[in-house]
């Protein structure tokens, strides 16, 4: 149906309008007839299209907007004659065109360029791509009015050429020029500005669309009060990009400076989409970019990558699984070509309704990997102010005294005869008896024949004596 944004540039075509024979932009949903009272806001900024003549009776006009007449278009007062199927006539308010938001993307039809032979329904677009994104060429229909809010979280929203009236704009100076006219500042109202820059995406591995910024705006203008829907699987994905989550797979792939993305879509849709067996399957494959952080906390910036998003139509125990084996076999195609695709690695997650338990694993050994490596750098990190600590001299370890690599050695190389010194326990500062001791008790005494002995910390000799 068309191409995806990241791919190469997209068309994208502005839907709504405001022009005057639009039912649906008045509140009466119908057209104005000759008995009919028309009512403009005076407060509000239009621009109106006007297509056909039309006889009046009253029209009260905004005092900012304007009318463009296509030929032989205009008005002509009511001369009260019977004007079939308009009756005694009613007052008709212009609709408020305000709030209709360029990230919206319930505003924008995606248009297939020339020569697109992608196979139609099969390829869907994530939801900051389906507006208008920084490579893509944006189509206002000639003969047509409208008002475009550009309130955005950046100054400028760029994109590749804007086409109005039907004539194509494709760069900065043609667009500056348009700017001063009459219409723009009644088209287009905002914070932001539309920036032309006439170029396409330079890459073959594709171009991100460049909407990470006013993602929230998209999100809020698509599910307005209702918010997500409920899915069959238990941990759906949620795929970067994308306001909800899905059921199904995300394959991400690492690629090299030779991938090339059109190219390995058109591989994967001639390959395997279009087989009879995976006739359910929807995908949308982009670059995105994917943050990178260390040990899940420390952000380290980002870095690109592709992401292929598939869901299917199975439903209850089957939702997901058309996707996955997909997943396996897109996986298996890399492991054996990916170096000739230019595709170094990828890695693949599933949430299905008959695998859950496996997709829960999958996540909980990736919590508990990054748990132990927290702890053990927790570990050093604390061995290592203890080590710091004892060289400034600030703590005392001689309790914990260990014996030196060459000290074993050379104990082992030369042992030394048993003598009756005995055995240290590093554990308790207890001096031992010598050779010469003024008191000997039978616990402290080695069985005659033998020259070691032991002495035991925790038991007091003078507990047994009667």
């Amino acid at each position: 149906l068309f191409l995806p944004a990241a791919a190469m540039a997209a068309y994208k075509q502005w839907i709504p309008n405001t022009n005057f024979e639009t039912a649906s932009n008045w509140d009466k949903e119908r057209v104005p007839c000759a008995s009919d009272v028309i009512h403009f806001e005076k407060s509000k900024v239009v621009s109106v299209f006007v297509g056909s003549p039309h006889a009046l009776t009253d029209m009260y006009l905004p005092l900012n907007g304007e009318f463009l007449l296509a030929p032989g278009a205009g008005f002509a007062a009511f001369d009260g004659s019977w004007d079939p199927g308009c009756g005694s006539g009613t007052v008709l308010s212009f609709a408020d065109a305000e709030q209709r938001t360029w990230f919206d993307p319930t505003l924008w039809r995606h248009v297939s360029p020339p020569g697109d032979l992608e196979p139609a329904g099969r390829i869907f677009l994530l939801d900051e791509e389906r507006v208008p994104c920084q490579y893509d060429d944006v189509i206002f229909q000639p003969e047509t009015s409208f008002r475009v809010n550009l309130d955005s979280s950046r100054q400028m929203i760029p994109l590749r050429s804007i086409s109005l009236n039907g004539q194509e704009l494709s760069s900065a100076d043609a667009w500056a020029e348009y700017l001063r006219g009459p219409s723009a500042t009644r088209q287009f109202h905002g914070n932001a500005t539309l920036q032309v820059t006439g170029t396409r995406c330079p890459h073959s591995s594709g171009c991100a669309c460049g909407n990470a910024l006013d993602r929230h705006r998209i999100c809020a203008s698509l599910l307005r009060a209702e918010g997500c829907p409920a899915l069959p699987c238990q941990s759906p994905l949620q795929p970067l990009g994308h306001c909800c989550g899905v059921c199904g797979a995300v394959v991400t792939l690492d690629f090299m400076a030779e991938f090339d993305l059109q190219q390995y879509r058109d591989r994967v849709v001639q390959a395997w989409l279009s087989l009879p067996k995976y006739a359910g399957i929807q995908m949308a494959i982009s670059k995105v970019h994917r943050a990178q952080t260390f040990l899940g906390l420390i952000s380290r910036g980002s870095t690109s990558a592709i992401q292929i998003v598939l869901v299917d139509s199975g439903a209850g125990p089957q939702t997901g699984t058309a996707a996955e084996q997909l997943a396996a076999d897109i996986v298996s195609d890399i492991t054996q070509h990916g170096e000739a695709l230019g595709i170094p690695s990828g890695s693949v997650e599933v949430a299905t309704s008959s695998a859950l338990s496996g997709q829960a694993g999958g996540r909980a050994s990736r919590r508990i990997a990054a748990g132990t490596v927290l702890g053990l750098l927790f570990t050093l990190l604390a061995l290592g102010g203890l080590l710091f600590l004892h060289r400034k001299g600030k703590l005392r370890l001689q309790a914990l005294r260990l014996p030196r690599l060459q000290d074993t050695a050379e104990d082992t190389a030369c042992p030394e005869p048993v003598s009756g010194k005995g055995f240290d326990n590093p554990m308790f500062d207890v001096e031992l008896p010598g050779a010469g001791s003024a008191e000997e008790t039978p616990q402290e005494m080695a069985p005659e024949g033998h020259q070691v002995f032991y002495l035991n910390p925790l038991y007091d000799p003078s507990e047994t004596e009667t």
